[in-house]
């Protein structure tokens, strides 16, 4: 176990070079840089005010000047080499379009989609292993049928589709929850428990859509391998030896029916960053990933390279985690 761990945590440091190298040189290639964009702005703003947007231009020194300071002024092997030692003394650069250090921008993002992404979690794990267990049990019931068109239904529309739905019925027309945001605006003046409802009260319309779909996938994949556990020798000779039924579901059946799920587990710590930013956009939540759809767009790569730092090292220690997850819920394993 300690050799496998020790070389799976040996392949972390070549494989984070080489996704942030492929991703440091796409940037690099991609038209439409911060230089770019610089002036188009400029000439929009140029066009708005009157003036005539062909006179607005760089000369080549300014131009020179402004590659010099983004970085884009030496080779690419050098460029990178420059921007991962700064990485790995903590220092992810500046946002050229904020202006702010990236470690703030994404620091100032962070504690908002851990409390979406964790949230939504627990509470697909707290409700859908159970209610696969019981589907299980009693397959092909009303209850199973029932309950099976449900889960569908919301499995088949998108989140996003989900989050318009909710907002239109449950925010404008009744006007039950909040439209959108993260909190109100006057939070800070309120008490604590004020603030605690007021939390719960913006969270509820975006964790229905981020859980919505993810319900049937851990619903069925519950119960499908529940249902393959009991009928297997074991149970049966596990209750022919004088266990009743339900001794033989949670002390054989269910733990080995832990192993498909536990397989995924470790990879929803990257989608618990990552969140959504189609949900973000709608509820006007300013989240990870509403931050990582804007810096592409706008072409902020300091901000890109150090959401994809974060979001690799998440994804490949997740990797590992999974794979201790199996470990421990199913002792066939040798690594």
């Amino acid at each position: 176990m300690a050799q496998y761990l020790l070389r799976r945590l040996l392949l972390i440091p070549p494989t984070f070079l080489g996704l942030t190298f492929l991703v440091f040189v796409i940037t690099r290639f991609v038209p439409g840089g911060p230089v770019e964009r610089m002036i188009a702005e400029m000439q929009e703003s140029a066009a708005s005010s009157g003036q005539d947007a062909a006179q607005i231009d760089l000369d080549e020194e300014q131009i020179a000047q402004l590659n010099e300071y983004y970085g884009f002024d030496k080779p690419i092997i050098i460029s990178y080499g420059i921007w991962l030692g700064r990485v790995f003394q903590g220092d992810l650069g500046a946002s050229s379009r904020y202006g702010d250090p990236v470690a703030e921008i994404i620091g100032s993002r962070l504690p908002i989609s851990i409390f979406y992404g964790v949230t939504s979690m627990l509470i697909t794990y707290f409700i859908c292993l159970p209610l696969g267990i019981f589907k299980a049990i009693k397959h092909q019931s009303v209850f199973d049928n029932l309950s099976s068109s449900l889960v569908f239904i919301g499995y088949a529309l998108p989140s996003y589709v989900v989050a318009v739905i909710l907002m239109v019925v449950f925010a404008s027309h009744l006007e039950w929850f909040p439209l959108g945001g993260f909190v109100s605006d006057d939070f800070e003046d309120l008490s604590r428990w004020e603030q605690v409802k007021d939390l719960l009260a913006h969270a509820v319309l975006p964790l229905t859509a981020y859980v919505s779909g993810s319900f049937a996938v851990m619903t069925f994949m519950m119960k499908n391998a529940l249902m393959d556990n009991l009928a297997a020798d074991y149970v049966r000779t596990a209750m022919a030896k004088g266990l009743s039924f339900r001794q033989a579901v949670l002390n054989h059946a269910f733990k080995n029916s832990l192993i498909p799920l536990a397989t995924h587990f470790g990879n929803n710590i990257s989608i618990i960053i990552a969140g959504s930013f189609l949900i973000e956009k709608i509820f006007n939540i300013d989240g990870f990933g509403l931050l990582g759809y804007e810096s592409i767009l706008e072409r902020d790569y300091p901000v890109v390279m150090g959401i994809l730092v974060i979001s690799s090292l998440l994804q490949l220690f997740g990797n590992i985690l999974s794979d201790i997850c199996v470990a421990v819920v199913d002792p066939r394993v040798q690594f």
